[in-house]
């Protein structure tokens, strides 16, 4: 059994370090469980959140939704993409439309096989990260505009993640790549398992190619997902 994990809302809140309580009960379990990370951040920013000593201790860290592996150090595979010049055109004039009245700046983040996207910009502070969220809680303004680049790209995909940005990728380089490595069964742990979410490809891929004996819980912070692991561990499932 692989158990894999989306990080941010689900093992850590977004952008911010991992619990510390939190942090040496996880360590304890991947001592003694498979597991597999998976997040749309590159390397860097996920050590920064679960610490060198998670990211050096998994089976596997797929950074990038997927589009570069590692495994205890070690780089498995990376699979580059650049922005097309029109898709950026595109991105620049939501940035023009979006009615969220503050911009601080990284707003088109290039990153291996993928580009995130944030009206607000990724160098926000921790507060205005929220106010965004909130924000497009009440007019799903990211979710329109994935839907709105995935019909003027048509061999590209999109999908929210975390609480201000998109991930815009080739089709088929998101989440749902991981399960083409997958040896046996697996448990998997998000917080965007819903339609239009990042995690949804891998519950989509695990639907399309009719797989069974899979689980999926979908989680809205890391303490459900530390307050899950121990009722599971309780009753002997894992």
């Amino acid at each position: 059994m692989t158990y894999i994990f989306d990080i941010d809302g689900t093992l850590t809140p977004s952008r911010l370090r991992i619990d510390e309580t939190f942090e040496r009960f996880f360590l304890n379990f991947i001592n003694y469980k498979k597991v597999w990370l998976i997040t749309g951040s590159d390397k860097d920013k996920t050590i920064e959140q679960v610490g060198e000593e998670i990211w050096n201790n998994v089976d596997r860290a797929y950074q990038c939704c997927g589009n570069q592996v590692w495994s205890k150090g070690e780089l498995l595979k990376q699979n580059d993409w650049e922005i097309p010049l029109d898709l950026r055109f595109l991105l620049e004039q939501m940035l023009d439309r979006s009615t969220y009245p503050h911009r601080f700046g990284n707003h088109i983040e290039e990153r291996v096989g993928l580009v995130n996207f944030s009206i607000v910009g990724r160098n926000c502070s921790q507060e205005h990260r929220e106010t965004y969220f909130e924000w497009d809680d009440e007019r799903s303004e990211r979710l329109e505009f994935t839907k709105e680049i995935k019909k003027s790209f048509p061999g590209i995909d999109a999908s929210v993640g975390g609480q201000i940005s998109i991930d815009i990728h080739p089709i088929g380089r998101d989440k749902g790549q991981i399960i083409d490595d997958i040896d046996g069964n697996f448990t998997f742990f998000g917080d965007k398992l819903e339609e239009g979410g990042n995690d949804y490809p891998v519950l989509l891929e695990n639907t399309k190619r009719e797989l069974e004996g899979n689980e999926f819980f979908s989680v809205k912070s890391w303490k459900e997902t530390n307050n899950l692991l121990l009722s599971i561990l309780q009753q002997g499932i894992l």
